[in-house]
């Protein structure tokens, strides 16, 4: 039986990451299937961002958060969430971060840089990080990775690709997700370092 640290998993990120890596199996078999899919998924990202922000858009719950200014957006902000549309230029500006986190699911190493986004991807999204006026409850967040989740099945499940590649492919990026909605959940929980 090995041993976890289990204060270390609240304090070492790069801990972490390796426990939830090797307790779920994400290992250089899932990293290979991931790689091998670049060439097929790469060309659907956009649909995928785009039916990800309909989706958003089409719930005051979620679209709310797209009101105030984003952080690293200098434009024009929506007046309200009744102006509020897809043709924003700052629902341009997340659809575009949402487009490099695909890539960068796609194309970096899982090393310690990668660690660290991770967890900025959950950091952001609460005021911890980015901008003070986003503070999006976690069930919005949860409900965000449960969309992706199944979008992305549904697109490798579409890809002209043999099935024993896109079940690769499927198992390896729901690991890689569950990882992801870890390191966004840490952001929620209140330790007596916060």
């Amino acid at each position: 039986m090995e041993h976890i640290d289990e204060q270390l998993l609240e304090t070492d990120l790069a801990y972490r990451f390796e426990y939830l890596k090797n307790f779920i199996g994400f290992d250089e078999t899932d990293v290979t299937a991931i790689r091998n899919s670049i060439a097929q998924f790469a060309p659907c990202i956009n649909k995928l961002v785009d039916a990800t922000y309909e989706r958003l858009l089409s719930y005051d719950a979620t679209a709310r958060h797209f009101v105030p200014r984003q952080h690293g957006y200098e434009g024009d902000v929506p007046e309200s969430l009744e102006h509020l549309t897809a043709e924003d230029n700052q629902i341009k500006f997340r659809k575009d971060h949402l487009q490099r986190y695909f890539m960068k699911l796609l194309g970096h190493s899982y090393d310690a840089k990668m660690v660290l986004y991770l967890d900025m991807v959950g950091k952001i999204h609460t005021p911890k990080a980015g901008s003070q006026q986003l503070d999006i409850p976690l069930v919005q967040m949860n409900a965000l990775m449960g969309l992706i989740s199944d979008q992305l099945i549904e697109t490798f499940l579409e890809l002209d690709i043999p099935n024993d590649q896109k079940f690769a492919t499927i198992r390896a990026f729901q690991k890689l997700l569950w990882i992801q909605n870890d390191f966004i959940s840490r952001h929620y929980v209140v330790t007596p370092q916060d």
